[in-house]
């Protein structure tokens, strides 16, 4: 298939792309792929909002549904083959690390194709509880919730990068802050996990970067990946936007891979010791 590539900056690869079964995503998966192949995208993971597997009956809002994922893996591993000159394309799932619901939730995705996980923790404690990770929060309490229940994901080994981890808006002291994060960041080093940076953009549900995060995983050492947060397909080609993010990066000392490794999701699974 013959596709014009753009010959404006671009990204090399992107692991945080969304479709429509999320509910707050527009754009077909095939927009997606054709606009990342006209961007000049060589990989191409789709790492939509994993379905939260459940025993109470609760439904989310902001996450594809238990029964689109077989649709979800199916679909992608079809069009994975069709676009195989063209792009390398990965099925990936971002979600959260909930401990009641956290084992199910794997066991029924590793039932489908799947190549990795992103963690993006969005709530703490688990989703029912409604106590959201994006807000601005002064407590010490709710900012080593959010901490210690992305270290705990990744201590599962599961978890190709974390997405979003400055998403956080800690109003608290800064002494506080540095010692929360500076774990979260030891733990992502000691791991070889990469720290995902969000392509700054026009969209309202996209969150300022937080430099003081940046500094920290400078100072750790950590791998850093830009990743677009695509919602739509037209977010995959913004050369201005990814323009900018390397310019934010470079000015606090950070280069970013161009692309990372994929830890193959399986269950059971075994906690790092």
């Amino acid at each position: 298939m013959m596709i014009e590539k753009t010959t404006a900056p671009h990204l090399t690869a992107n692991y945080h792309t969304h479709t429509t079964r999320c509910r707050h995503a527009s754009g077909s998966d095939r927009e997606y792929i054709e606009t990342a192949i006209r961007a000049g995208i060589k990989i191409l993971g789709f790492a939509d909002h994993a379905p939260l597997v459940n025993d109470i009956g609760f439904v989310s809002h902001m996450r594809m549904y238990t029964e689109l994922a077989e649709d979800y893996a199916c679909t992608l591993a079809a069009l994975k083959k069709e676009y195989a000159g063209d792009i390398d394309i990965y099925i990936g799932y971002e979600l959260e690390y909930y401990p009641q619901f956290f084992d199910m939730t794997v066991e029924y995705l590793c039932r489908f194709p799947v190549d990795y996980f992103i963690i993006g923790q969005h709530y703490i404690e688990n989703e029912t509880s409604y106590r959201h990770a994006g807000i601005k929060v002064a407590e010490e309490w709710y900012l080593r919730a959010y901490v210690d229940q992305i270290v705990a994901g990744l201590e599962t080994g599961l978890f190709s990068c974390v997405a979003h981890p400055d998403l956080m808006d800690f109003m608290g002291a800064d002494d506080v802050y540095d010692r929360h994060m500076t774990r979260l960041c030891e733990t992502a080093k000691r791991l070889s996990v990469p720290l995902e940076f969000n392509i700054p953009r026009r969209f309202a549900f996209w969150h300022e970067p937080v430099m003081h995060f940046w500094d920290i995983a400078r100072a750790v050492g950590n791998d850093v990946i830009l990743g677009c947060d695509a919602h739509e397909p037209g977010m995959l080609c913004e050369a201005d936007s990814y323009r900018e993010s390397l310019e934010i990066l470079a000015g606090h000392g950070i280069v970013p891979m161009e692309t990372m490794p994929l830890a193959k999701p399986h269950f059971p699974y075994r906690t790092h010791p």
